[in-house]
């Protein structure tokens, strides 16, 4: 069965065939397609395997304030040996001529044995032909180079100086397509004379469940807010389900009413050894109990979307991330009009050094906005693996009352420290089935899985 394809996506891969490695950027020139479109168009292909996104790092140093005095003037230490390279000096005379960095040049002399003194007079022992950093400096100079150009051990003698360099972190994306998609034809069309006065056939048109349609909306929303979404498996080792997040292993979570389990089945790799041992060392110490590496072997149905997240950060340590996970969780809880023991969690994560509470709050206030919700407030609450936590409340208008939607924090130091995640960690998620019932006005749901074709047929796809 042949693909649909959106205009944006053909687009993209008409400019891949022609091109086969491109920016995000290149892409918009070639496309004449907005920033957003690109994102999305590309979001869509990797959804469908069609597009594969290489992403990179480059690092590039210019000089700071004082490694561009070192450059036209030469470092303090090569400074102070000129001066005395044909007469000793005085001390108060070095002073005056070398102002500030006098004290660091003397240091740096006296260690490496290039001077000696006589009471109050200095010296020349040794005068070295080059210096550490002096390479450095001549090439970066007053324009800004990559460091994979720059040799290693004379770049870091810089990099312990303080304003003597600037680093600047460039991250590139590139987009190819991948082996399904060289065959593809998304070119034809086809083309044919339409009698319009023709009789439509009375039949039920085949569409998206309406779950489908707010799960596939909210995909949307992250994508153009700049969210990369990722994947992870159904089943999760409890490591990762529940250690790696700071729960104890005599949390009532764990227990067989609440999580399900399979049945004699354990991981055999749970993370790297380093992982393990610091989250057991972090359980030991807060938890102050013994951690049991066979319980946290244990597979379970994932209880939330957060062990695909925290697995993610742990692997990649991103000093910078916007990144989200989308599917379904399981709880062994009794069903209701409220519960099931299977549904749909969005989760969201930021990663930033200055990432704060007010920054998740306005991203909770954006997301709300764009899925039509305009009444927000926040309540302070508790999560186990948050800290400060809060609880998003919306305003059911057709019920008149504030009700439960997202929660939300800041990871704790006891999840991220362990897993070697030294930034700020943003989290927030909650059940999609919930933004369904709102956007739908259902009281209930288990209607979503009810199979009434009446109300799937009368559903309105726009809310």
């Amino acid at each position: 069965m042949s693909q649909v394809f959106h205009e944006i996506e053909k687009k993209i891969i008409s400019v891949l065939k022609t091109e086969s490695k491109l920016t995000p950027e290149k892409l918009e020139k070639l496309t004449q397609l907005s920033p957003d479109q690109i994102r999305r168009g590309i979001e869509w292909l990797k959804l469908k395997e069609l597009a594969i996104v290489n992403e990179s790092k480059n690092t590039n140093f210019s000089l700071g304030k004082n490694g561009l005095e070192s450059f036209q003037k030469g470092l303090p230490e090569r400074r102070l040996l000129d001066l005395i390279k044909k007469n000793s000096m005085t001390i108060s005379d070095l002073q005056k001529e070398l102002g500030s960095v006098f004290g660091p040049a003397m240091g740096l002399a006296k260690r490496n044995d290039w001077i000696s003194s006589n009471g109050n007079e200095i010296s020349l022992k040794n005068y070295p032909s080059s210096l550490a950093g002096e390479k450095t400096l001549k090439q970066i100079g007053e324009g800004t180079i990559s460091e994979s150009i720059l040799e290693k051990n004379d770049l870091a003698s810089l990099l312990k100086r303080p304003d003597f360099l600037v680093e600047n972190i460039v991250k590139t994306k590139e987009i190819s397509l991948s082996k399904n998609a060289q065959t593809l034809d998304v070119t034809s069309s086809d083309s044919g004379a339409i009698d319009v006065e023709a009789k439509v056939p009375e039949v039920f048109v085949a569409r998206t469940h309406p779950l489908k349609d707010t799960i596939d909306e909210i995909r949307e929303i992250f994508v153009t807010l700049g969210f990369t979404e990722i994947l992870g498996n159904m089943t999760q080792p409890s490591f990762w389900n529940f250690d790696a997040l700071f729960t104890p292993q005599d949390h009532p979570a764990r227990e067989l009413q609440d999580t399900f389990y399979l049945d004699g089945i354990s991981a055999k790799k749970i993370g790297t050894p380093e992982q393990i041992r610091k989250v057991s060392e972090s359980h030991k110490k807060n938890w102050r109990y013994y951690w049991d590496i066979n319980e946290a072997r244990k597979m379970v149905l994932r209880t939330h979307t957060t062990c695909v997240t925290i697995k993610h950060l742990a692997e990649n340590k991103p000093d910078e991330a916007r990144v989200f996970s989308l599917g379904r969780v399981f709880r062994n809880e009794k069903v209701s009009y409220k519960h099931l023991v299977e549904f749909n969690q969005i989760e969201g994560v930021v990663v930033g050094k200055d990432a704060s509470l007010r920054n998740l709050m306005g991203i909770q206030r954006e997301f709300y906005k764009r899925i039509g919700i305009t009444k927000i407030k926040f309540w302070p609450t508790f999560f186990p693996y948050t800290e400060p936590s809060l609880q998003t409340m919306v305003y059911n208008e057709r019920l008149g009352k504030w009700i439960e939607l997202f929660g939300m924090g800041i990871f704790r130091p006891e999840v991220t420290k362990p897993l070697g995640i030294t930034k700020p960690v943003l989290a927030w998620g909650g059940g999609i089935e919930r933004i369904a019932m709102l956007k739908y006005g259902l009281d209930d749901v288990r209607e979503f899985y009810n199979n009434d074709l009446k109300w799937l047929r009368g559903a309105t796809k726009c809310q």
